[in-house]
């Protein structure tokens, strides 16, 4: 048996003594399969309140086996003994009982769970006792002497009494321990038993499914009463930015950023454009969907629980939007798009080395001047500060300047990403320029080749400002363009 259930059903049997009733307070303790000293200590006092005296000395033998240091069991089997007029026996549990309490005045078993207090001269008093039965009349008068060394305030009279009985030599009372007094086991274990609920029950505080009270682990699904028409793809309905959304017709992508959907898909539209293109989330991606294609979501509360998403008409769909010409939308790791302008057919993305990497764009065919006047705004450097060159070395024969044939140079570049290296002159006048740094708020991730991707914390070099909401500049030996809002301006003294 495990030590909850011995303590459950010690408990148990204390309860039932406290309600009266003895017999089934009994019949538990003694169903306990290894009791303690003091569930013996309990079966003794019950057995004696029953009047069965061989059970009890039983008990109290079990008990004083357990722990032979306890006072209150040879106390109890030396009153047990007296009962049965085996007087020197009871002599002898007597006189251990005063050699356990090691000279004190008493003992309070309060603190082991027993509401009793064993004084030390009612034990001698129990003693003399037994001496005068066994006709020791002056042994019986020196204990009692004794006891009164030992005695408190509210025990004198009851040695006095028993000094005037031995010098006529009469017997006097017994001492005997109360009834229905026993062990109780320790409280704080006992408010142990008792299951706790830790956790308590989820609550549905939030959800887009009317009336939904599911909680656990398992994702939340739409309620439909019959299967949609079309198969659709796994959603994870949650609450999110944007305006609900019900797709009525399948959308199929031309470009990287447009997001394939089926009827039947909830989406959430971030941001509607004036081409009637919507800027969509739908199972965690972002993209642009048409939004003559979708129907708004109106969910509320207090909706029916069986009423599920209607299954979309049966009709043809929309023509599909014309898309401005040169613009794309483009999603930074927060979903916001901002729309960047795409290089022209006759353009040409030109890469350039320099202390970094960075790309302009510029017409193929252009002249020098072009050339180098973009890549000088790019750098923030004047016109004449630096140098082209077709390779690294930057040798006579590659560097690009005004005499230059850029038609001989243009006919070398395979595809329209020509590489090119640029160098810096030493500036021999004037000051030196003040960098503008910037740190990272946020981390910031963009799939397009023209953006700067960075992470929190990092220090990015102001190049230039595109417009109010962006910014040019260089982290890491990379350079692209990044929205202001992710970054704050380092103050001059930190710098």
């Amino acid at each position: 048996m495990s030590f909850l259930d011995t303590l459950r059903q010690w408990d148990e049997a204390v309860t039932c003594v406290d309600q009266g009733d003895l017999s089934e307070a009994l019949r538990i303790s003694l169903s306990i399969q290894e009791p303690n000293s003091k569930i013996f200590f309990n079966i003794g006092c019950l057995q004696i309140i029953n009047q069965d005296l061989e059970a009890a000395e039983k008990a109290f033998d079990c008990s004083i086996q357990k722990d032979e240091h306890l006072a209150a069991a040879f106390f109890q089997r030396g009153i047990t003994f007296y009962k049965k007029e085996r007087y020197e026996e009871s002599l002898g549990d007597f006189k251990q009982a005063f050699k356990a309490l090691r000279g004190n005045q008493l003992i309070d078993y309060k603190a082991l769970g027993l509401r009793y207090k064993l004084y030390a001269c009612e034990v001698l008093h129990n003693v003399a006792l037994c001496e005068a039965q066994l006709g020791n009349w002056e042994k019986a008068q020196d204990n009692l002497l004794k006891a009164l060394d030992y005695k408190t305030d509210a025990k004198l009279n009851l040695i006095d009494r028993a000094l005037q009985s031995t010098l006529k030599q009469k017997l006097f009372k017994l001492v005997d321990f109360p009834s229905k007094v026993l062990f109780k086991p320790n409280k704080h274990y006992v408010a142990e038993l008792e299951k706790k609920d830790y956790l308590g029950k989820a609550k549905v505080v939030a959800s887009v499914v009317p009336q939904d009270e599911f909680s656990g682990f398992a994702p939340l699904q739409p309620q439909v009463e019959d299967n949609p028409v079309h198969p659709k793809e796994p959603e994870v309905l949650r609450a999110l930015e944007g305006e609900p959304h019900t797709v009525l017709f399948e959308f199929i992508p031309e470009t990287n950023d447009e997001l394939a959907v089926v009827p039947g898909n909830i989406v959430f539209v971030l941001q509607k454009g004036t081409d009637n293109w919507a800027s969509v989330i739908f199972n965690e991606r972002r993209g642009l969907v048409p939004y003559n294609y979708l129907e708004r979501l109106e969910i509320s509360l207090a909706s029916k629980q069986n009423e599920g998403i209607s299954v979309p008409p049966n009709r043809a769909p929309p023509t599909r939007p014309e898309r401005k010409q040169g613009v794309t939308g483009i999603k930074n790791k927060n979903g916001d798009m901002h729309v960047q302008q795409k290089p022209a057919d006759d353009s040409c993305i030109v890469k350039v080395r320099f202390t970094f990497t960075f790309a302009v764009s510029v017409p193929a065919g252009s002249s020098c001047a072009v050339l180098m006047e973009k890549i000088s705004k790019k750098l923030n450097l004047p016109y004449n500060a630096i140098t082209l060159s077709l390779t690294s070395e930057g040798t006579e024969e590659s560097v690009i300047d005004a005499d230059t044939e850029m038609e001989s140079v243009w006919s070398r570049v395979e595809g329209r990403w020509p590489t090119l290296w640029c160098h810096a002159k030493e500036q021999t006048d004037g000051e030196p320029q003040t960098e503008i740094y910037f740190v990272a708020l946020h981390t910031y991730e963009s799939s397009n080749p023209e953006d700067l991707n960075f992470s929190e914390g990092d220090q990015i070099t102001f190049i230039s400002r595109v417009n109010q909401d962006w910014l040019e500049g260089q982290c890491k030996g990379n350079t692209g363009i990044f929205p202001a809002a992710f970054v704050e301006e380092v103050p001059p003294s930190i710098q």
